[in-house]
């Protein structure tokens, strides 16, 4: 017997006072079609860019042999559990120039920073090219609440390598000359996604912060008449999805606290003392973001270029900027790849953490495609050839893992245009880019 009933809404929200949520992907979402078939429908895609600034140890990154059968290097070995689901690309040429602010500039953007412009003008004035992240944004962020996200752990400088600190400090660019600023403070990011035009009142916050109060304590009325409409297994994932977004509120409110006895802040509050609380806690932000489908595109700078920060928790207490800047010794080439590989060990816990989050008729990884690299090789000499990249995830049944695809000097900005293909995103043309790669013949696959 055929049977139809209305399903809710997609873009449902919830509202109260100083609150607006926006639900997860329900059953409820979905038109029951027939009495035994039911259909999760078109698998929304989405995308995501993680940026690790200062280059990278080579040596430990590139894996051992090509196509499928390829050993992760020493840095990735975080991803083994994940292999089916990363493609890692080598001999790939970043856009040559601008040393580490080029590095920054030209992932997203497929161009130096300053490029066309002469001489000094190319250090002082402004001008990149618009991020794939921003032309991802124009088309699939039409149908989310918020376009992007851009996320970052580090304060934005003045300390950097070009006379124009926001080269160093932004992978974003919504237009030539305009960059976009990361945010790094997770409150700010909490309240973006689930607070309403009341809650941006510094006034209002201040005394929400006092009272202890959860954003989410006016909504919690209408989630129980919502749930009365819906089936089980739907209030199961209403109850995980509250579970995870007050799990993150309590640790932001826990950093306040945390903060607010500390003797000097280097960091506004909200933000964890430490770098991998940090990380963890904006991962976690952009998970549910795209769990929500609040936003489908979104970057992450796990550090700016030029970066001083330490990481004695590793054992490493030389800053990583001049680390990076190894010559030869390799004690310290070694001290880089422990950086490197921390930052892999925090991404991959992302990872799985999208791989466990069901999505439609699979998973947020199964739908996402994730670009994770840096804009330099070894920063030693501020190389920009054979740039570290690799995707993970399937791209909505688009992309194929489980591989290593070696190049021979062709543009990165190649890839960015097959990224956009695989988004269905129609475009032509990126940086000094004007064809895409072909990832889906090359040997290996």
């Amino acid at each position: 017997m055929l049977i139809t009933r209305k399903a809710v809404a997609r873009r449902t929200v919830l509202r109260g006072m100083g609150a607006t949520l926006a639900l997860p992907l329900l059953d409820a979402m979905v038109p029951a079609l027939t009495a035994i078939q039911k259909t999760a429908g078109t698998p929304v895609p989405r995308f995501g860019a993680i940026y690790v600034p200062n280059g990278m140890a080579m040596r430990f990154w590139t894996p051992k042999g090509e196509g499928d059968a390829f050993e992760f290097g020493q840095t990735l070995q975080a991803m083994v559990p994940h292999r089916d689901d990363v493609t890692v690309l080598t001999g790939l040429n970043g856009p040559r120039g601008g040393d580490h602010a080029g590095g920054s500039t030209g992932f997203l953007t497929g161009l130096p920073n300053g490029w066309g412009l002469p001489g000094p003008e190319s250090l002082r004035k402004l001008r990149a090219g618009i991020s794939l992240d921003q032309i991802v944004a124009r088309e699939l962020g039409q149908k989310t609440p918020i376009a992007s996200l851009e996320l970052a752990v580090d304060e934005a400088t003045a300390s950097c390598d070009v006379l124009n600190c926001a080269y160093d400090n932004t992978i974003a660019w919504r237009g030539e000359t305009t960059p976009l600023p990361m945010e790094i403070n997770p409150r700010v990011v909490f309240e973006r996604m689930f607070g309403d035009d009341s809650a941006t009142d510094p006034a209002a916050r201040r005394a929400r912060l006092e009272q202890n109060k959860s954003i989410l304590d006016s909504v919690m009325q209408r989630v129980a008449d919502f749930e009365r409409g819906i089936g089980g297994s739907d209030r199961t994932k209403m109850a995980e999805y509250l579970d995870a977004v007050r799990d993150i509120e309590r640790r932001i409110q826990a950093a306040e606290v945390q903060n607010a006895h500390l003797p000097t802040i280097d960091q506004p509050a909200g933000a964890p003392a430490t770098y991998g609380e940090h990380v963890r806690l904006m991962f976690d932000l952009q998970l549910l973001a795209y769990r929500s489908d609040l936003t489908r595109v979104g970057t992450f700078m796990l550090g700016r270029e030029v970066s001083g920060r330490t990481y004695r928790e590793l054992g490493v207490p030389e800053a990583h900027h001049p680390l990076s800047h190894h010559m030869r010794d390799e004690h310290r080439y070694a001290s880089l790849a422990k950086i490197n590989a921390y930052h892999v060990s925090l991404f991959a816990e992302y990872v799985q953490k999208l791989k466990a989050t069901p999505d439609g008729d699979g998973s947020l990884l199964d739908h996402t495609i994730l670009l994770y690299g840096a804009g330099m090789s070894d920063s030693n000499d501020h190389d920009h050839e054979n740039v570290p990249l690799m995707l993970v995830g399937g791209g909505a049944r688009k992309l194929k893992g489980g591989r290593h695809v070696t190049f021979n000097g062709q543009l990165s900005a190649k890839l960015l245009l097959t990224i956009a293909d695989k988004l269905g995103v129609a475009l032509t043309h990126l940086g000094e880019a004007d064809e895409k790669l072909d990832l889906d013949t090359l040997s290996g696959v």
